[in-house]
This record gives structure tokens, C-alpha cells and sequence, in this order.
């Protein structure tokens, strides 16, 4: 094997090892997301768990967050409840932070 075939493999490596941690940070910022979104909704106890699922599915609907930001804002217009754009987009971040950082740390 050449030196160019290791750096390739070695490329593809940290690609897949980068896109495992993208889907994995992802994945607990929505769950985290779905559980304070639940929670100013007023849903709790086994149905936390279902809206936390139905956000997670939300967000294969399309590339990006969009999709993730439009579901949590309907669910919260449908119920009388006013948080901006602005508040989710930076408890997303915040919680994307978290889940990196956590991942990170088990790693």
C-alpha cells in the first residue's frame, strides 16, 4: 500500500468517524430540544418520549434544521404558546454545544 492509499483511507476514516459524531450531536440537541419544547408545552410524562420522537422524525424531512424549527414552532402556535425563532435557534445551539461536548468527553 502507498503512502497516497494510507492518507486516503485515513481520509475517508475521519470522514465517517466526523459524520458518526455530526448524526450523534444532532440526535441528543433534538432530544434535548424536544424535552424543554415539552415542557413549555405542558406534555410530561410517557408523551415526552413520543414528542421526542416525533422531533427526532421531524428532522429527516429535509437537509438542515429547517425542518427540526418548523415542527417546534407549529406545535407551539397550535397550542397558544410564544417563543421566537430567535429562542429556539439558540437553545438548538446550546444544545448542540452540550452534546458534542458530551460525546467528546465519553470518547
Amino acid at each position: 500500500m502507498t503512502s497516497f492509499d494510507n492518507r486516503e483511507k485515513a481520509f475517508e476514516n475521519k470522514f465517517a468517524r466526523d459524520a458518526d459524531l455530526k448524526f450523534k450531536a444532532e440526535s441528543r440537541r433534538n432530544k434535548a430540544l424536544a424535552e424543554w419544547a415539552a415542557g413549555k408545552l405542558g406534555i410530561s410524562g410517557d408523551a415526552v418520549a413520543d414528542y421526542v420522537k416525533a422531533v427526532r422524525k421531524a428532522d429527516l424531512e429535509e437537509k438542515g434544521d429547517d425542518d427540526v424549527i418548523r415542527k417546534v414552532k407549529k406545535d407551539f402556535a397550535d397550542k397558544g404558546v410564544t417563543v421566537s425563532d430567535d429562542e429556539i435557534k439558540d437553545k438548538m445551539m446550546e444544545f448542540l454545544a452540550k452534546a458534542v461536548a458530551d460525546i467528546e468527553s465519553a470518547s
